[in-house]
C-alpha cells in the first residue's frame, strides 16, 4: 500500500496494489474507487483532501502485510 498527497491539487492517492485499474466508481463526491475488470478495488481517491483528512496523519502511518495475506492461493 502506498500513498500520495498531491499539495497541488489537495488529492491523495491510495494504491493497493500493482494491478492497473479498468474503471473507477465514485462512491461519493469527490471519493472514487479505481477498480480493475473484476471489481477488485486497487486504488482510492481522495478530493480535497485536507477538508476531509488530517494530511499529517494519513501520511505519517506505515502498514506492513504479511506475504500470505497477499499471496494468491490455489
Amino acid at each position: 500500500m502506498r500513498v500520495h498527497y498531491d499539495n497541488q491539487a489537495d488529492a491523495i492517492y491510495i494504491k493497493l496494489g500493482n494491478q492497473k485499474p479498468d474503471g473507477v466508481v465514485e462512491i461519493s463526491d469527490g471519493v472514487n474507487l479505481d477498480t480493475t475488470a473484476e471489481n477488485k478495488i486497487v486504488g482510492i481517491e481522495i478530493l480535497d483532501a485536507s477538508k476531509r483528512l488530517n494530511i499529517k496523519t494519513i501520511l505519517s502511518y506505515e502498514l506492513a502485510l504479511d506475504d500470505k495475506l497477499t499471496r494468491k492461493t490455489a
